[in-house]
């Protein structure tokens, strides 16, 4: 886990100063999709958080900002332990390799959206073994098989900015 204290995991800045930094600074962010793997190591299933937005429900990854003086395997541990539970488990590898880089932009036609800032994501693609229980701002986790994730009812679910990642993780894994 981070070295940082349990009592420093709130904002680092009030949410004023978080915005002008986010106006000014590109924001670093990690997203996890945890999976469930098979005996033969081949995708089970997807993990899809069930949280609340402002325009209802939606379902989303494991993601979150890294931290000032935060490795990004301590940001990940941070947020994959917050999101689903201590006892997940997760299985995160020795090289800590993204399997893509997401890129927003507050201006929207210039790629992925996110209004509030320039954003760079690193994606990774976790194995969980454990039991998950969702806590932090989530209500549940649910898990879907891959031919579930590409039906556009589905996908309409997902928060559009993860979409995208959810795609690029099933074909990294052969299901293309």
């Amino acid at each position: 886990m981070s070295d940082i204290a349990s009592g420093d995991m709130g904002p680092w800045l009030s949410p004023e100063e978080l915005a002008f930094v986010r106006r000014k600074v590109p924001m670093l962010y990690v997203d996890a999709v945890p999976v469930q793997l098979n005996d033969d190591g081949s995708l089970n299933s997807v993990g899809l958080l069930l949280t609340v937005a402002d325009d209802g429900l939606t379902r989303s990854l494991v993601s979150g900002r890294v931290l000032y003086h935060e490795s990004i395997r301590d940001a990940l541990v941070r947020h994959l332990e917050k999101d689903l539970g201590q006892m997940s488990l997760p299985q995160l590898p020795v090289n800590i390799v993204p399997f893509m880089v997401a890129e927003y932009f507050p201006t929207p036609g210039e790629g992925w959206h996110d209004p509030r800032q320039h954003a760079v994501s690193m994606a990774y693609i976790i194995p969980v073994m454990g039991d998950c229980n969702p806590s932090s701002d989530s209500l549940e986790i649910n898990w879907f098989t891959p031919g579930e994730l590409k039906t556009p009812e589905l996908q309409g679910e997902i928060l559009p900015k993860h979409v995208g990642i959810v795609k690029r993780a099933l074909a990294t894994l052969g299901w293309v």
